[in-house]
């Protein structure tokens, strides 16, 4: 008796069709790569399919997570693409340029660089949206488009390539037999997760996002909320921009994080938060970002044709948010599996009848 009220929980639960997805996607590489789920132990690091997925959506969890701040203030950052390219770049161009490639204080130097540079972005979409009142839509599609330019002018719209082992170590080197990037993730989400739900900083967050008005009438400093969850995006996308130039060992400003900011997007929108701001979930946004990355992968394993692999992932984009949405269950699966029931309204007193009420003489 009681295991379809647990199922019905299960389902409504917000990470379970994600989730579900993200299994049967899984599943669908099998048939193609029978040796799918293997991981095999070489030269003391552990290589295999999913360890790549997680190595490769690296980035692209960074720049989620840092984007499921900024929608639950019910605002959106275009601008990480170019971000991240923008870091990638400055990162490369100093470490180039160095005699000794290798220098820890060379590398150091240049990370601080390209993070500061990631940070400034981050400021100035924060002021244009919360100081000057510009839509988030617009104000960070200044930075999208004249910062990709600004990455190929520090680039001089070449590809600079480094030759420097402790920088490769960020994207592309491991540590404990994994990717030294799964650590940084893992750091970066654990420190989000802190903040924003053993703190009162993720119920301020909501907040905004649900009214910013009246967060601010009733004391919340919602321009300061606004302005340090640009920062924090930016910051995000600055360090998955370390990380993707690391992995190649080279900065294109061209093509560095080219439309992650979309893939970002889907990635918080699959983890269930609303673009309309307010609550938010992280581990969704990480679910998310690894069912995009597993998509990219599922895609190439059954050989679709790369001309049609944007038209494959919307579709099953949009499978996930139909799956997602409580009027289409109840509709496509029935009442059991949609949202939650609203009660019927309780039947009306009846009124007592003509022959029953007392009738009124007029003498």
């Amino acid at each position: 008796m009681t295991t379809t009220p647990r199922w019905r929980a299960l389902t409504h639960h917000h990470l379970f069709w994600p989730v579900a997805v993200l299994v049967i996607l899984l599943l669908v590489n099998v048939p193609f790569t029978p040796d799918f789920f293997a991981i095999k132990m070489t030269d003391g690091h552990l290589y295999g399919s999913l360890v790549s997925i997680v190595l490769f959506g690296s980035p692209l969890i960074l720049v989620a997570v840092g984007m499921t701040l900024v929608i639950a203030t019910g605002g959106i950052d275009l601008s990480v693409g170019a971000v991240v390219a923008i870091t990638g770049a400055l990162t490369c161009s100093y470490i180039s340029d160095q005699a000794d490639q290798s220098a820890l204080s060379g590398v150091f130097l240049a990370l601080g660089i390209g993070l500061v540079a990631a940070i400034v972005c981050g400021l100035w979409n924060g002021f244009l949206v919360a100081r000057m009142g510009i839509q988030p839509i617009i104000a960070t599609l200044i930075i999208m488009v004249a910062g990709r330019g600004v990455a190929q002018l520090i680039t001089d719209g070449q590809i600079i390539t480094v030759n420097s082992e402790p920088y490769k170590l960020i994207g592309g080197g491991y540590w404990l037999t994994l990717p030294f990037s799964i650590f940084i993730v893992a750091a970066v989400v654990a420190v989000t997760v802190v903040l924003t739900r053993r703190t009162a900083l993720g119920l301020l967050v909501e907040s905004v996002g649900g009214n910013a008005e009246a967060s601010r009438l009733v004391g919340i400093r919602s321009m300061r909320i606004k302005i340090m969850v640009y920062v924090f995006c930016a910051l995000c996308a600055g360090i998955a921009g370390l990380m993707i130039s690391s992995n190649t060992s080279a900065a294109d400003g061209n093509n560095a994080g080219l439309w992650i900011e979309l893939d970002a997007i889907l990635a918080v929108v699959i983890g269930g938060t609303s673009l309309l701001g307010g609550r938010f979930s992280i581990g969704g946004t990480v679910v998310g970002a690894l069912v995009i990355q597993t998509l990219t992968t599922t895609i190439y394993t059954i050989g679709v044709p790369t001309q049609t692999n944007l038209v494959f992932k919307a579709a099953v984009v949009i499978i996930v948010c139909l799956m997602q949405s409580p009027k289409f269950r109840a509709k496509v699966f029935g009442a059991k599996f949609g949202g939650k029931q609203t009660p019927a309204p309780a039947p009306a007193e009846t009124a007592p009848s003509a022959e029953a009420s007392p009738k009124m003489e007029v003498s």
